[in-house]
């Protein structure tokens, strides 16, 4: 094996052309880790905002971007079980996917649902475990309940629609700013799409919904949304921050909150151990892996780049115009 490889690395917080090649050994994997050779990598929001300066790596953590690969095990540490060398695996990583190969921690690691290549593979860990943790486990959506998904096409989104629709029979409402992927997040599970360019969305929203309001709402925009939110609840409902887009501070009405009882909460899964994302990668294989094998859950991919064109990948997130998810292609380097 190399002792050496290619990785991203960002020259200073800016835009993509920030990001540049270079060359760096090979990670050794600890005890509890795997070794893979990543064949492709997910470009996601947070290697956005890390390249901005604006989401630093957490303690330990690989400074490289990239939270997400599937590839081929290469390595394995002396405390692992369950896994080999040559096993085809996907991975939710701590950083360090913008490179040839990624040590990751063993309970992150899954196995590739059946019929998935490794470029659909390496669309899936990021956007599912962020999903199932916030609508599952944060939110605690319940069979049959109604969930509001702000920005419905972003992966999350699209991964957090398909769950709740197929899994549990929720009702789903999403947004979303053009009439293009309004459709989308209707053909995949959302009975209703709104946009939240408008700037009476929440009125709309309320009003199709009913008085009883929504039980789960995700979003990542807080700011002065976060109000108009929690208006959209009804009794005991759950609105879960995934990030603060729209600014960090919101004025809350404390007493409403009191009132009907409803939950403000957020999450920032990086940071996490092993075992609590292996809690969550458990779960992801026995309850989301058959339905995408079976096709009744998708991955949505919206476009696929050579690793060379890393910057391009960078640039269609920034663009905002993209559905599903970017992928980068590590075998055409």
């Amino acid at each position: 094996m190399a002792q050496t490889m290619q990785v991203v690395e960002v020259r200073e917080p800016g835009g993509p052309d920030v990001l540049y090649f270079g060359t760096r050994n090979v990670p050794v994997p600890n005890a509890h880790d795997v070794l893979i050779e990543v064949k492709a990598a997910g470009v996601n929001r947070p290697d956005i905002q890390q390249r901005r300066g604006l989401y630093p790596p957490p303690p330990g953590a690989s400074d490289l971007l990239g939270l997400d690969v599937a590839g081929i095990v290469v390595e394995v540490g002396d405390a692992v079980t369950g896994i080999a060398v040559g096993d085809k695996v996907c991975a939710l990583t701590n950083g360090g996917g913008y490179a040839q190969y990624c040590a990751v921690p063993a309970p992150q690691v899954m196995p590739i649902p059946e019929g998935f290549d490794f470029v659909q593979a390496a669309s899936l860990p990021e956007a599912f475990f962020t999903a199932w943790n916030n609508v599952v486990w944060l939110g605690r959506l319940g069979h049959g309940e109604k969930l509001l998904i702000q920005g419905g096409t972003s992966g999350v989104g699209l991964a957090a629609t398909q769950i709740a629709h197929q899994l549990f029979n929720a009702r789903v409402v999403a947004t979303a700013s053009t009439p293009q992927k309004r459709a989308v997040c209707r053909e995949l599970g959302a009975e209703a799409a709104f946009d939240y360019k408008l700037e009476d969305w929440d009125a709309q929203i309320g009003q199709y919904i009913g008085p009883d309001g929504f039980d789960v709402i995700l979003d990542g925009q807080a700011g002065p949304y976060t109000q108009k939110q929690l208006d959209l609840l009804g009794f005991d409902g759950r609105l879960v921050l995934i990030a603060s887009h729209l600014g960090p501070q919101s004025e809350v009405n404390v007493r409403a909150l009191v009132r009907r009882r409803l939950t403000l909460t957020g999450s920032t899964l990086r940071p996490r151990d092993a075992a609590y994302k292996g809690a969550l990668a458990s779960e992801l294989v026995e309850k989301v892996w058959p339905s995408l094998t079976s096709g009744a859950i998708k991955s949505v991919i919206f476009d696929v780049l050579p690793f060379s064109e890393i910057s391009r990948a960078h640039q269609l997130l920034d663009a905002n115009q993209q559905i599903g998810k970017v992928v980068l292609n590590l075998d055409e380097l």
